[in-house]
Order: structure tokens, then C-alpha cells, then sequence
């Protein structure tokens, strides 16, 4: 599959991708990451990896929207995340961040 990384296109495979990161020590995952076989990498580390070009180069977003297309899970811990539906009262929103609701 053709995905643009830092305005480069490159021809990425699921199986390539895999192969690419076969041996690689992952680094601590604190921002967003892809889950590669049973291994958590940082999405920087990927796109360096993969790419074979500097991490300032391109941005975790574009990584995570390539490894996203190939079929990779990823997660990006940095967004929060909104309510799954929108809170209909004061009281339940008062509840859920733990205050006493004042009536």
C-alpha cells in the first residue's frame, strides 16, 4: 500500500513493516504507539524504522495514519477521549467528577 510519510511515498506491507521491526528493542511508549506482533512501540520509532529517515522529519500522526491503513491497532494515549454520550444533568455531571451536587 502507497502511504505518504513526510511528503515521501513509500510502498508499505503489513509483512514488511513486521519484518522491519523484527529485533527492534521498543522504547517506552508514552504518547501515541502501534501495537506491532505483541510489541508496543512508540509511533516515532515506527516511522524512524520503516522509513528509514529522521523522527523530526514527520509527525506521530502521520505514522499512526499509515499503520493505521496497513491494519495495525494504535493507540494515542495524548487525546482524551469524550463521553460516550453527553451528560443530560448538573447532578450526573457533578457526580462523575466526584463533587456533591449543590440543589
Amino acid at each position: 500500500m502507497r502511504c505518504v510519510i513526510a511528503r515521501f511515498p513509500f510502498d508499505l506491507t503489513k509483512s514488511g513493516v513486521l519484518e522491519s521491526m523484527k529485533g527492534v528493542k521498543p522504547e517506552e511508549a508514552c504518547g501515541p504507539s502501534v501495537i506491532v506482533g505483541r510489541r508496543t512501540y512508540p509511533a516515532k520509532q515506527v516511522g524512524q524504522v520503516v522509513t528509514r529517515q529522521d523522527r523530526r522529519d514527520f509527525s506521530a500522526d502521520e505514522v499512526l495514519r499509515a499503520m493505521t491503513q496497513l491494519g495495525f491497532t494504535c493507540r494515542d494515549h495524548s487525546r482524551t477521549v469524550a463521553p460516550a454520550r453527553p451528560l443530560s444533568t448538573y447532578q450526573e455531571a457533578s457526580a462523575m467528577l466526584g463533587a456533591t451536587a449543590a440543589v
